[in-house]
């Protein structure tokens, strides 16, 4: 499956003004996820893991204790795509902040 183009500077701040727990640039999108307890971060992680699945895209992420560190970033493109940015309004769905 081809992979969508980076996206330009403009474009990206452009998308993340509507991902407003988003940050980041065009080396990746970054968004912090904190859960009541280790185990609902290990489920989060799960969780997060069958969107990424499905839509063969995978995030950078880091457990610490309770809370998710997630990086999304296209690599096979080098940096930020549409891929990204969706993947990012589903983590959003799963958990709003």
């Amino acid at each position: 499956m081809p992979r969508p183009p980076r996206l330009s500077p403009d474009e990206l701040a452009a998308a993340l003004s509507g991902l407003p727990l988003w940050s980041g640039d065009g080396e990746g999108i970054r968004r912090s996820v904190e859960l009541p307890g280790f185990p609902d971060a290990v489920a989060a992680v799960v969780r997060i893991g069958f969107v990424a699945e499905q839509m063969d895209h995978h995030p950078d992420v880091d457990l610490r204790w309770r809370t998710l560190h997630l990086t999304l970033v296209t690599h096979s493109a080098g940096g930020v795509t549409e891929l990204d940015l969706e993947l990012a309004r589903r983590i959003d769905a799963l958990f709003p902040g």
